[in-house]
């Protein structure tokens, strides 16, 4: 259905809702082990288990980076390429997900923007870095990680002008074990949810859930809303939520088995840039993110208006470019979203 049906005053009643709760970008402290620091030595044990690619593309210019602030780009992979068919089959791998979180120059603040997927712009060409070359083309954002990570931080830094320090990637098979290792996320549901492209069929009210219908519940677009990404980003900060909680309770903490598990299933799910592939950067990132509080911590969707030419797509708004500007400058977004 097309964007034009969430108008603005939705627009603000959604972007409110989620900066409300302002605790998905924790999802970075999960997939970077940010459960507590003193954890981080196990992490020696299983370190093989990260892959890493390089950051950039090329040597193409990045955006000037004023102060000491710290900009991770978050890729959650729609990627078919997996050991598992069942989540169905296609070419290539889009970003389903994509968060540009700040950390800011005194770790005191969070600011983490989600930027729809479906947002068109102008990208920048692109180097080959294993997933083939591509050049400068009118598309949509999401399309990038088609030829790598790289790429996708390449259009990031080209949307937003923020300088990209690092990226964390997951895919949907690593989604789904990580809430496996954590014996399953408890969510509570005010209706019934049900949409076969997504294999979703859950009942209303609280229930547990195992990583396969996790993941169907973040993706799900038919089930909830008018269909468009906006409107499923509602379940995608109610499943977040769900395992950070299950990630820091004592269930996982007070049993080393149960914590190994899910140790060895996110570090078994991430790709991340070269800088990162050691066991002192994650564990300095996880440190970093951990330490600031919750209500330091502010999460906004980008600010968007329909596509031009194409209803069913979104641009940034020129709101985005305070926002963004802001984050340039180090300073806090809080007051510039709704």
């Amino acid at each position: 259905m097309p964007y034009t049906e969430v108008g603005p005053r939705r627009q603000r009643r959604l972007a409110m809702k989620y900066r409300r709760r302002r605790t998905i970008v924790a999802i970075l402290a999960v997939l970077v082990i940010g459960v507590p620091v003193t954890i981080v030595a196990v992490v020696h044990n299983l370190k093989g288990n990260i892959t890493s690619s390089a950051l950039r593309a090329g040597d193409g210019e990045a955006p000037e980076k004023i102060t000491d602030e710290l900009n991770v780009l978050i890729l959650g992979s729609d990627t078919r390429a997996l050991d598992t068919n069942d989540y169905g089959s296609g070419d290539g791998a889009r970003s389903d997900a994509m968060i540009l979180a700040h950390v800011s120059d005194d770790s005191s603040r969070i600011d983490a923007v989600q930027i729809p997927r479906d947002t068109m712009m102008d990208m920048p060409a692109c180097e080959d870095t294993g997933s083939g070359a591509s050049p400068a083309q009118r598309g949509m954002i999401n399309s990038a990680l088609n030829q790598g990570p790289a790429c996708s931080v390449s259009a990031a830094e080209e949307l937003t002008g923020v300088r990209v320090d690092h990226f964390v990637e997951v895919n949907f098979d690593g989604f789904a074990t990580i809430v496996d290792a954590l014996d399953g996320i408890t969510v509570d549901l005010d209706e019934p949810l049900h949409d076969d492209k997504a294999n979703l069929d859950l009942p209303a009210g609280e229930q547990t859930l195992g990583g396969t219908d996790a993941l169907a519940l973040a993706r799900t677009r038919h089930a909830v809303g008018d269909g468009s990404d906006i409107s499923r980003m509602g379940n995608q900060q109610m499943v977040m939520d769900s395992i950070i909680d299950r990630a820091k309770s004592s269930h996982t903490l007070s049993r080393p088995d149960r914590l190994y598990s899910f140790l060895d299933a996110v570090t078994s799910s991430l790709r991340v840039d070269d800088e990162l592939d050691s066991v002192s950067s994650l564990g300095s990132l996880a440190a970093t993110v951990s330490s600031v509080p919750k209500d330091s911590i502010t999460f906004a969707i980008m600010p968007w208006q329909p596509a031009p030419d194409n209803q069913n797509r979104v641009v940034k708004s020129s709101a985005a470019d305070a926002v963004f500007s802001a984050i340039t400058a180090d300073q806090p977004i809080v007051d510039l979203v709704d």
